[in-house]
């Protein structure tokens, strides 16, 4: 994606962050932070992206755990896949009653 663009993968397969074992988690988010500073200190990006994603509609084409940490570069052409838009207060409100378990599911509408 970009130079310096690394993995972090587990030796032992785990298909998603569902399947992640509590005493992997740590390690592997260590392992980011490091290999995350080690291309800071050589190649001096201006900043970094962490990606991981989870399931077939997450685009996650490799069912086995991988976090990408992309050096990013100013102007690289390298593309969100969201489209950045500040949410409605009372949709959010009530995302988060649901996740919370205070509110069901249904009650969101079509639009979330």
């Amino acid at each position: 994606m970009t130079p310096g663009h690394c993995l972090v993968i587990p030796k032992t397969h785990i298909q998603d962050i569902f399947e992640l074992p509590d005493e992997l988690t740590g390690k592997i988010m260590r392992a980011c932070r490091d290999v995350a500073k080690l291309i800071t200190a050589k190649l001096e990006p201006l900043g970094i992206n962490l990606v991981n994603n989870n399931g077939a509609h997450a685009d996650q084409t490799q069912f086995h755990l991988h976090v990408h940490i992309i050096p990013r570069y100013g102007r690289d052409r390298l593309l969100h896949p969201w489209e950045r838009s500040y949410g409605n207060p009372q949709e959010i409100k009530k995302v988060a009653e649901v996740i919370r378990g205070e509110r069901d599911i249904t009650e969101l509408g079509s639009n979330g």
